[in-house]
């Protein structure tokens, strides 16, 4: 059996990831490796990212494997030029990788195989707000 790779999500306001991006650059906090990698300011930014249509560009991506934008957009039935800005998105969050090859070619390979989102409802100890 392979590896289970699972990206940890957490949300949360901008102003609370500043402080604690901050605080772990100043050695005041040392992130556990259970703690969310990617952080979304909202809930609807997330849901914006993880639309059913782009869980199913990621399913396509993992399972298919495209060698190229251009055989994507075949499999996915999406124009390339819109692939390109939501993938450029995605990569930005470090969700997809895009792997340009020799021939100019842009090969995209999804970073995970699982998603936990980590959403808290409580204050967290340690951090101001």
């Amino acid at each position: 059996m392979s590896h289970v790779h699972i990206l940890r999500v957490g949300i949360a306001p901008y102003e609370k990831i500043k402080e604690k991006t901050l605080a772990i650059a100043r050695g005041e906090y040392k992130p556990l490796p259970s703690d969310p990698k990617i952080w979304f300011s909202s809930i609807e930014s997330l849901a914006q990212i993880f639309s059913t249509r782009n869980k199913l560009l990621l399913e396509i991506i993992a399972q298919s494997k495209p060698q190229s934008m251009t055989e994507l957009a075949q499999l996915s039935g999406r124009q390339k030029s819109n692939l390109s800005r939501t993938l450029k998105t995605m990569e930005h969050y470090g969700l997809v990788k895009l792997n340009r090859k020799k021939s100019g070619e842009i090969r995209p390979s999804v970073t995970f195989d699982h998603l936990r989102v980590d959403l808290s409802v409580v204050p967290e100890p340690g951090i101001n707000h």
